[in-house]
């Protein structure tokens, strides 16, 4: 046994003083004082919390490599404090559809690893059939798009596929993730396709209530946990609110380029903020701080959603042509920080939207997203004081085509532990031990 003493350990929605005890892989137990002859590592009062969840990752392995990978991805993600990654089903080729795509993916994955790394079934109206399979052998839940996704090979899901993914999923008491746009006609500003006010035009707000409020229609239906991913438009709030208050499963994601960018300052002909849905106005910004601080928004993930940077149209500068998607996984640690910190929220706040509500999302909280004994050792050692300006250096990511270049960040991640062994340390990053993270689940 050996233990890490800090007088700032990010626990169960407090600030303690004390050493956290680590045996073998897993917590042990948070104390006051050490046994004595015991190793401790002094870290005074740097932060110290559970590694960080990111539930919305899109790895893009096997099959799209050049657009990201699992070891790049997985390095991006210790420098951002996270220990555990989620991968979304599509980007990767084959999209992970069927079972023989999901063994594809999982054979890709030895040595490459730094994070632990679950995943998640896709949901399109020819898959359903393999949903039983996929999710016996391990996955986490299915993702929906109720739009195009941007990739042919996986087809928007229609309300029947919906339903009957439901229906599924509510046996194996996981979640349905959707990407809840519902597409219609809109008038365009007579704008050219390099002003995002014309993008921003072309995604309305009223599609996304379109779609959530199907969603928690077929929710209160089938009673199976629906989740609504990277949510953008703050005016679904209050439905989301009386749905909470029915009683219905419920949950709600955003991320920090709808809480740390506003439409206002986005220029023309930059590309580089393209995402859908997109980023909205300052006041939509400001709803969306206070839906995480009511509780209707429940954690924040990345949307890490990279590609090559010929693709982002930087030439072009042309919305409509380019890729839509944020690059920040390295970042979402410290562009949550330095928003929240500002907005007056604390390092519990931080803890709970980034290791405590993923995980528990995800069905992996007895291992992951918290320090409570038995958990794995999971393990991030920050400075929440320091700033600095990001550059081309601090990112691992395949590629550096992120909006967020130049801006003045706060708190810098020092030490990663992965189940009890150091990941990441001032040496730069250890051996890949990685290890695939499949759900045990019970057809009921």
């Amino acid at each position: 046994m050996w233990g890490i003493r800090s007088t700032n350990i990010v626990h169960a929605d407090r600030i303690v003083s004390g050493v956290i005890l680590i045996k073998g892989q897993h917590i042990h137990s948070i104390v006051q004082e050490a046994p004595e002859g015991i190793e401790i590592e002094d870290v005074g009062d740097l932060a110290v919390m559970a590694g960080g969840v990111d539930s919305h990752v899109h790895i893009n392995e096997p099959g799209r490599t050049e657009w990201e990978g699992f070891e790049t991805a997985t390095k991006a993600a210790l420098k951002s404090g996270l220990t555990t990654l989620v991968d979304m089903p599509l980007n990767c080729s084959p999209v992970t559809t069927t079972l023989d795509a999901f063994e594809q993916k999982l054979a890709s994955m030895p040595g490459k690893c730094h994070v632990d790394v679950g995943f998640w079934a896709g949901v399109v109206p020819d898959s359903v059939s393999s949903l039983d399979a996929l999710m016996q052998r391990g996955t986490l839940g299915g993702k929906a798009f109720m739009c195009h996704s941007g990739i042919d090979e996986f087809p928007a899901a229609d309300e029947e596929t919906l339903r009957q993914s439901l229906k599924i999923f509510k046996r194996y008491d996981v979640p349905l993730l959707a990407h809840a746009e519902i597409t219609s006609e809109v008038a365009l500003p007579a704008l050219p396709t390099t002003s995002y006010k014309c993008y921003l035009a072309s995604r309305p707000t009223s599609w996304e209530i379109d779609a959530i409020e199907m969603l928690i229609r077929l929710c209160r239906e089938t009673g199976a946990h629906v989740h609504i991913v990277h949510l953008s438009a703050a005016d679904a709030l209050p439905m989301i609110k009386e749905a909470r208050e029915e009683g219905l499963p419920l949950t709600v994601e955003t991320c920090p380029h709808y809480l740390c960018l506003q439409a206002e300052d986005i220029p023309d002909a930059s590309p580089l903020y393209k995402c859908a849905p997109p980023i909205r106005e300052k006041a939509n910004r400001d709803a969306l701080w206070q839906g995480l601080k009511d509780g209707l928004i429940d954690f924040v993930i990345s949307d890490h959603s990279p590609c090559p940077t010929t693709m982002k149209e930087l030439e072009s500068g042309d919305y409509f042509k380019a890729w839509g998607g944020i690059s920040s996984l390295d970042l979402g640690l410290s562009l949550l920080w330095t928003e929240a910190s500002e907005r007056g929220y604390g390092l519990t706040d931080i803890a709970r939207w980034l290791c405590e509500g993923p995980a528990r999302f995800a069905g992996i909280e007895a291992q992951k997203g918290n320090l409570a004994p038995g958990t794995d050792a999971d393990i991030v050692i920050w400075d929440p004081e320091v700033e600095y300006t990001l550059q081309r250096e601090h990112l691992v990511t395949r590629h550096a085509a992120t909006p967020y270049l130049g801006m003045s960040l706060k708190g810098q991640v020092k030490k990663v532990y992965l189940r009890g062994e150091v990941a990441l340390d001032e040496e730069g990053f250890h051996p890949p031990r990685g290890q695939a993270l499949l759900h045990q689940h019970s057809n009921t």
